[in-house]
């Protein structure tokens, strides 16, 4: 394909990605102590599987739900529960967790089979095998993989997008693993299709990563099911609704789900998580973090246990540069500042960031009417009139004027001259909206 594709609206901050993108995956050691959350998915928490004093193994399940909607958690090392307490978790929520003493043995469970010959399984196994693995998308949003493999019989999938734009600064642990580790996103990828039953799947790589698009154009040299398709880099084109119509010209219906048109959207590093679980039959018990900044000595792309401390990683990645002020877990536009280097690692963490210079915001003026924040919405919005919506509490009227279509991609307050908290009112609208939703139905 030899034009990028893209979408209306959206930005180009500067990426600071030079600072690890040449730089390969290193394995960090597992920690002494490892403190695994109960919730770190969209949908139900999980209920402790052991309790304080039990000896567990590398791979066991620790924690389960009957519901759905839910993903286990599984211990990264082997060793013995300390203690089963609440803890907070990076977005500040506190959440039930399962800490485990590290024994050093790495003594595998005996649960985990491998299963390398993808010919030999069916759809069935296959959604079995990823939600036992509690895989889910590790881009950031959390969603079970196994649900979105499991369409409602009403919902014909035909496409199967994985994406690889990691579009936001500083992070490149998903550049890293196209690079170094094309065959695992491309069996993830057929196993996906297999579980959909599809025929048709895109890969959509930003331009800014040509090393990646070459690794995969090779790796799927030998599957013209799979296509990898150039986008520009341009911020934010990983969201999934932006991503199906840069690659396929298709909307998603406000209100709606991918699904509604036929379309799955997974995460390149859930796609090798995937090729793990089936191949290996390891679980998802570690993730590639980008550890970056200029805060940090030296910035690293680790692959690191969930429920590792993240002053820890920081550590693995030469420690602090200077005075650090602000520590964000994920993106510098879409993350969250940490109080805490004591927080776990999770399953959701694409990165931890650190700033010698804390980035205090303007105090906001009133709008100028320029109509920049219109200009880069890529969901088609007027961000600042749901915000003054939101402000004045006409939550419903919000919605009627496309609220929960936003992607709360940040674009808005970033081009904004005035300095107006467009996103945060945005989002608290959003959440007032979400929690009336609930009170209705339980």
């Amino acid at each position: 394909m030899s034009t990028a594709r893209t979408f209306r609206g959206g930005i180009h901050p500067v990426g600071y990605k030079e600072l690890t993108s040449g730089k390969a995956i290193v394995t960090m050691p597992a920690p002494a102590e490892v403190t695994v959350l109960l919730k770190q998915h969209v949908g139900a928490p999980c209920k402790p599987l052991v309790k304080k004093g039990d000896v567990v193994n590398k791979g066991q399940k620790i924690g389960d739900s009957d519901e759905f909607i839910s993903a286990p958690v599984h211990a990264p090392v082997s060793g013995v529960v300390k203690a089963i307490q609440p803890c907070k978790d990076p977005s500040g929520s506190i959440v039930q967790a399962v800490v485990i003493e590290n024994d050093g043995e790495e003594r595998l469970d005996p649960s985990i089979e491998p299963h390398p010959d993808l010919d030999q399984l069916d759809a069935e196994t296959i959604k079995s095998i990823v939600r036992e693995a509690g895989i889910v998308g590790l881009g950031g949003a959390t969603f079970p993989t196994h649900v979105k493999l499991s369409p409602p019989p009403d919902k014909k999938i035909e496409t199967l997008i994985v994406n690889g734009c990691e579009c936001e600064p500083y992070l490149t642990c998903d550049h890293r693993l196209m690079v170094e580790q094309p065959e695992r996103v491309v069996f993830g990828t057929r196993a996906m299709m297999k579980a959909l039953g599809i025929k048709q799947a895109y890969i959509g790589i930003e331009d800014n990563k040509p090393d990646a698009i070459a690794a995969l154009n090779k790796a799927t040299a030998d599957y013209p099911d799979i296509e990898v398709v150039p986008l520009k880099y341009k911020y934010p084109q990983g969201c999934e609704r932006q991503l199906i119509t840069a690659i396929t010209g298709k909307q998603v219906p406000a209100n709606g789900l991918p699904m509604d048109i036929g379309i799955v959207v997974n995460n390149v590093e859930t796609a090798a998580a995937v090729q793990t679980a089936i191949e290996t039959g390891m679980p998802l018990i570690e993730r590639v973090v980008t550890v970056s900044g200029e805060g940090v000595k030296n910035p690293q792309n680790l692959l690191v246990r969930i429920g590792t401390p993240i002053g820890e990683a920081i550590e693995a990645a030469g420690g602090f540069n200077g005075s650090p002020k602000q520590v964000i877990i994920g993106g510098p536009l879409t993350g969250v500042t940490q109080s805490d280097l004591s927080v776990p690692v999770t399953k959701c963490n694409t990165g931890i960031l650190v700033f010698n210079e804390l980035k205090k915001p303007n105090k906001p003026e009133p709008c100028i009417r320029c109509g920049r924040c219109v200009d880069v919405c890529p969901a088609f919005l007027l961000p600042v009139t749901l915000a003054n919506l939101s402000d004045i509490g006409q939550f419903d009227k919000a919605v009627e004027m496309g609220l929960l279509s936003c992607v709360e991609c940040g674009s808005c307050s970033y081009v904004c001259p005035a300095h107006r908290f467009l996103l945060q009112s945005i989002q608290l609208a959003k959440q007032e909206v979400e929690a009336k939703s609930y009170k209705k139905t339980s």
